[in-house]
């Protein structure tokens, strides 16, 4: 359970704590440890409150209350009573943070004790950590007043024999032993019995070795399997396991209940039956009916005990652990009796058939009185009438009525008739095959007879099935972890004892009925020929009714224990918030109690009851028990495997071999019994874990499933590094640049839209984006934009990394995640990213030099590049696109990405109806016709559906509109550069003049005169030159206010100064600046630039021309120019290009084939 501190006032008496006095005294429990030695002396204060205490207003006079911490239980945030990996006596330190160090001996780690708290702190959580179980008594303590009546924590006591090895036994030994076990025997035969028992006890052992190592790898609080399970496996795992185990236990309440009624009306008060059959076709009817009502009775009766008085059930448990006990030593006195004096059960038989006796006393055709033959009862159950001329059957006139001894001994020798099964037919009649038997029956009357039959059909998987709940219940130790003095001892000695002693209480009550009791009554599942005796009953001593009143009170208690059980365990899963649907049932009323989970649990174990057959209820528990023990199998081995640092059990006798042949014998165990239920039941476990997987909420509890991944993660990248992947297994692995606002808000999430669609959840998706400065400042931006986009990812259901870079310039940042996002094998490709749509706009030529510096370091690193412009336009997941085309412009050859894309993005449904159509262009001397049938082809072995044209360019004269926009563009990217070189100097002179400025204030007495006359030179000059001069001196101001201000050096104030170098200098760059500007007006185009801009208009004027209208167009990116003046043309040339055009994506290769016509 969670725990607080809660404030005690007591009379100080003005003392305080006494020098020397450890803090520890006075703050107990989980207070950090401010240092040994370093208390308050000789003073009535108190050490700085924690921020989760509750304190009382202090009264400065020094009489006065002072409160002081005391340690208390109390439920913590989540309500469950059930420690929580952020309790703070695990690893959470939000309890510590508020106090200060106020030692010496370690204040080199003061600053870090919030986080780092000292040993001797950690020890003291953890020496006052105790919780309780998840039984009922930590509700049965729950108070909710604080006062002085609150009851003190008892610390757990209860040892191995008692808080293990009793309830494991009670819990295994049951309902199947006293009214199965010897039908088992008789059915299947000693041999194949000792097969069953050993199959599902050896199975059971192994289980409880591997539970035994996980229960001891550290602190298991209450909640037993599914609590090592769950932190063993994960939630997914855990939930579907938890939720499994929480059906078994509720199933196996239905079958105790119906065990318990069954021996009530079958054993007890045979007349309480409120169904009778009048025939004997309806026997089987009735039988189940009067099972649904009182079993339904007997499931309310319960249900009310365990909500109003739980404690009652807990203290009745040792009664029902006496009665089992008891039962079994009656029996096994009774085998020793049976040497010297074996009891007289006789069975009639009939031939050789077995007689149900309910009807008649004496097994005799007809007998003497007065020395008159007469018939007795049994003759009138075979004939028509009493005389001894009536109609007779056929068979009963054929065969002698004998008698055989039911109970003949252990010394009889009838254990090597019993050696061997028996199996039958649903009616197949109970038959010794010792005995004579002549002639034949019609079978459609042997079922009006009184004989004994099957009553369903028998094989030996069934009986596994049927068998296996009477192994069950070893988890019953480990359920009461809380509640054991030392748990991590007690959980395998005792768990592992027990289940040793039920083995042999198995094998050997096996090898003894089949030793002691004949075949025929083995076979007798229900005493009919004993006279309804329950026949285990007969072979127990003193009497037959100390077995059925030992195990009806047995059924009773297992079945309250597992209406107690269930629902605890199924508010312990909803508690943990995994499954959000149950999330209801983890409330319940006041004191804790699982109100809506009892509910539940009844309505489940209803379901077992309408079943009304235990041999049908049976294998349907098994199923969720074995999945349960598959799992704990499952979980040991992974963890052993994977030798994750904190696997350290005690229990050292476990191996991960026996792990797997238990978790083996489990699946094999599943398949033998009933092979429909076991899909059922795993398909139920598989819904829940893929339900928890979508919708449950996340949970870290370092399960072994997430060091399987890792592990296999990296033997995956391992094994993708040593070969580059096949052109048959290339995909787009994407690296996304985003570009994120001032608020570290996705500016344009469309882009990861589009990552989703041409993703579809396969392959790498890394987002990337980069901060400017340096990570000790940006830490903190750095975080809230990676969670910034990963929100955003999640809503537009892009699967994949995110990756936040701080750089000391963008370039740079973009620049390390173009080499190193990714990890070994498993890197990108291809880096999509925005066309950036402003860079005409921009002051600053940064962000578009930027641009093409990343185009270049995609293509020195032979990646593939794409570009989308107009991204905010881009249709979103939601969006469902009409009847359109994706228009492909393939102008030059790329290793195939434009064929693939297209591709790619319709197997999403957003794009799913658009047509592909693929335009190539064709210059003047090429043959047109026959590039379309070849392109054609190639689509044909390519498997793409398509439509092609052919578009032919002829080469025209460049018209007078390129020149035009070609001038116009150079003039432009002159302009820029003379702007960008003037601003140079300007900052080169501001930084002359602020050092001039600064030594002039260290020597204006001597340069006073000369200072005045430039300053004259300069008011006399022209009026542009005035306003230069103003203009550097505000920049010089404005630049450099903030070193002024530091500098603070006194009242003067920094004067402009003008040597009469500068003043020419001035003169001659102004005058250069004029002759520039005429230069730029007079300027011719470059050719070059001229070829390339008509190549850009002609062809936008095609592709405008076909594609307008087209729902996205996927064109050839051109490379950047090599020499790196030219980059503000390369932006225009692409501007002119896609000009016109809404949806565009440029696509560069990334100089490989990632297309094949070959399978």
């Amino acid at each position: 359970m969670g725990e607080r501190f809660v404030v005690v006032p007591v009379h100080a008496g003005g003392t305080g704590a006494r020098e020397g006095e450890h803090l520890d005294a006075i703050v107990p429990g989980p207070a950090p440890d401010t240092g040994g030695g370093n208390g308050s002396a000789g003073t009535g204060e108190v050490t700085e409150p924690l921020e989760d205490s509750v304190f009382e207003p202090q009264d400065p006079d020094p009489d006065a209350v002072v409160p002081i911490l005391k340690y208390s239980r109390e439920p913590n945030k989540y309500g469950d009573g059930i420690p929580k990996e952020n309790s703070p006596f695990i690893n959470n330190t939000d309890h510590d943070k508020g106090n200060t160090y106020d030692g010496t001996n370690m204040a080199l780690f003061e600053e870090e004790m919030d986080s780092n708290p000292m040993v001797s702190s950690l020890l003291n959580k953890l020496v006052n950590y105790t919780n309780l179980s998840q039984g009922a008594h930590e509700h049965e303590e729950a108070d909710e007043d604080e006062g002085p009546k609150k009851k003190a924590v008892k610390s757990p006591q209860m040892g191995t024999f008692m808080g293990v090895y009793l309830p494991c036994l009670q819990n295994i030994l049951g309902v199947i032993l006293f009214l199965r076990l010897t039908w088992i025997v008789g059915t299947a035969g000693i041999l194949e019995s000792l097969v069953i028992v050993g199959l599902c006890c050896s199975c059971t052992m192994l289980t409880a070795i591997s539970m035994s190592a996980i229960a001891t790898n550290g602190v298991v609080p209450a909640g037993g399997s599914y609590y090592m399970i769950s932190r063993s496996l994960g939630p997914e795992f855990g939930g579907a396991v938890g939720l499994c185990f929480y059906l078994g236990t509720t199933f196996a309440g239905s079958m105790y209940i119906l065990g318990t009624i069954e021996i009530l009306l079958t054993y007890i008060v045979p007349k309480a039956a409120i169904f009778v059959a009048e025939r004997k076709e309806d026997e089987v009817d009735a039988l189940l009916n009067n099972m649904r009502i009182y079993g339904t009775c007997c499931l309310i009766l319960m249900a009310i005990v365990v909500f109003v008085g739980v404690k009652y059930v807990n203290k009745l448990a040792l009664v029902f652990l006496a009665c089992v006990i008891l039962s079994i030593l009656a029996i096994y006195a009774g085998v020793i009796k049976t040497i010297f004096e074996p009891p007289y059960f006789p069975v009639c038989m009939l031939g050789n058939r077995t007689l149900q006796n309910h009807n008649f006393d004496k097994c005799l055709k007809t007998e003497v009185i007065d020395n008159q033959t007469v018939t007795t009862k049994m003759w009138k159950l075979f004939c028509d009438g009493p005389e001894l001329n009536a109609t007779c059957d056929e068979y009963f006139i054929n065969n002698n009525a004998t008698l055989i001894q039911g109970i003949p001994g252990l010394t009889s020798g009838v254990i090597s008739e019993n050696m061997w099964s028996e199996y039958g037919s649903l009616g197949m009649l109970v038959e010794n095959k010792k005995l004579s038997s002549s002639g034949e029956t019609d079978p459609s009357q042997d079922m009006y007879r009184p004989y004994v039959v099957n009553d369903i059909a028998t094989f030996f998987t069934l009986l596994v099935g049927i068998y296996f709940p009477s192994v069950t219940g070893i988890m019953a130790g480990s359920n009461r972890s809380g509640d054991l003095r030392d748990a991590q001892k007690s959980i395998p000695i005792g768990t592992i004892l027990a289940i040793a002693t039920t083995t042999f209480i198995y094998i050997s009550s096996v090898v003894l009925f089949g030793a002691c009791i004949e075949g025929v009554l083995l076979r007798d599942k229900f005493g009919d020929s004993v006279k309804g005796n329950l026949v285990i009953g007969t072979l127990s001593w003193p009497s037959p009714w100390v077995i059925v009143i030992g195990s009806f009170f047995s059924c009773c208690g297992a079945g309250l224990q597992s209406l107690t059980g269930a629902p605890r365990l199924l508010q312990a899963i909803a508690r943990d918030g995994i499954v959000p649907f149950l999330q209801v049932f983890g409330h319940g009323k006041a004191n804790g109690e699982p109100t809506w989970a009892l509910l539940l649990t009844a309505g489940i174990c209803e379901i077992g009851i309408l079943i009304a057959s235990l041999d049908s209820v049976a294998p349907i528990l098994s199923m969720f028990f074995l999945m349960c023990y598959l799992f704990v199998n499952l979980a040991c081995a992974v963890q052993t495997l994977l030798r994750t640092p904190n696997w350290r059990p005690r229990f050292k006798y476990y191996h991960w071999a026996l792990s797997f042949l238990g978790m083996s014998l489990c699946l094999a165990i599943m398949f033998i019994s009933s092979w429909y239920y076991a899909i059922v039941a795993m398909v139920i476990a598989g819904c829940i874990y893929k339900y928890i997987e979508y919708r449950g909420a996340e949970k870290e509890w370092g399960d072994g499933i997430r060091g399987l991944s890792l592990n296999a993660a990296r033997y995956a990248l391992i094994r993708l590094e040593e070969a580059p992947p096949h052109t048959k297994n290339w995909r787009p692995q994407l690296l996304v640049l985003l570009n994120l606002d001032s608020d570290q808000a996705v500016k344009h999430p469309r882009l990861l839209s589009f990552t989703t669609q041409l993703k579809a959840g396969k392959g790498l998706t890394i987002v990337g984006n980069v901060l400017e400065g340096t990570y000790l400042t940006k830490d903190a931006e750095a975080k809230k934009a990676e969670q910034n986009i990963k929100s955003v990812m999640s809503a537009e259901r892009t699967k994949g990394f995110c990756h936040v870079v701080v750089s000391s310039n963008l370039r740079d940042g973009v620049s390390h995640l173009i080499q190193s996002a990714g990890l070994g094998g498993m890197k990108h490709n291809t880096v999509l990213m925005s066309w950036p749509g402003t860079w005409r706009q921009s002051n600053d030529p940064q962000s578009w030099r930027n641009f093409i510096e990343t185009i270049r370091e995609t293509t020195a690193a032979h990646q593939a590049l794409l570009v989308a412009k107009n991204v905010d336009s881009f249709p979103t997941n939601q969006d469902r696109l009409g009847e359109g085309t994706i228009d492909v412009w393939w102008v030059v050859h790329d290793g195939g990405m434009l064929m693939l894309l297209p591709f790619l993005l319709r197997q999403h449904k957003v794009w799913r109806k658009c047509k592909m159509r693929i335009f190539t262009v064709a210059q003047m001397d090429d043959n047109s016709i026959q590039m379309k049938k070849d392109l054609q082809m190639f689509l044909y072995h390519l498997r793409l559906n398509a439509e092609v044209e052919v578009v032919e360019m002829h080469d025209n004269d460049i018209s007078a509109f390129t020149y035009e926009k070609t001038l116009v563009m150079e003039q432009r990217s002159q302009m820029l550069k003379q702007m960008h070189l003037s601003r140079t100097e300007r900052e080169r002179e501001i930084q002359s003049i602020t050092d001039e400025s600064r030594s002039s204030i260290r020597r204006k007495n001597q340069d006073a005169a000369e200072s005045s006359n430039l300053s004259r030179q300069s008011s006399s000059m022209e009026d542009n030159q005035e306003d230069e001069a103003q203009l550097i001196h505000d920049r010089n101001t404005a630049s450099h206010a903030a070193v002024n201000d530091k500098a603070d050096t006194g009242p003067e104030q920094v004067h402009m100064t003008w040597t009469k170098d500068k003043l020419l200098t001035e003169r001659n760059r102004i005058r250069e600046a004029n002759v520039a500007v005429r230069d730029l007006f007079n300027m011719r185009p470059n050719q070059s630039n001229v070829r390339r801009m008509h190549t850009a208009v002609k062809l936008n004027e095609v592709v405008v021309n076909k594609s307008q209208g087209a729902h996205l167009v996927l064109l050839n990116m051109p490379g950047p120019p090599k020499n790196k003046g030219g980059d503000e043309n390369y932006m225009e040339f692409l501007e002119v290009l896609l000009e016109g055009l809404n949806r565009v994506l440029l696509v560069r290769g990334g100089g490989r084939e990632v297309i094949t016509i070959y399978s």
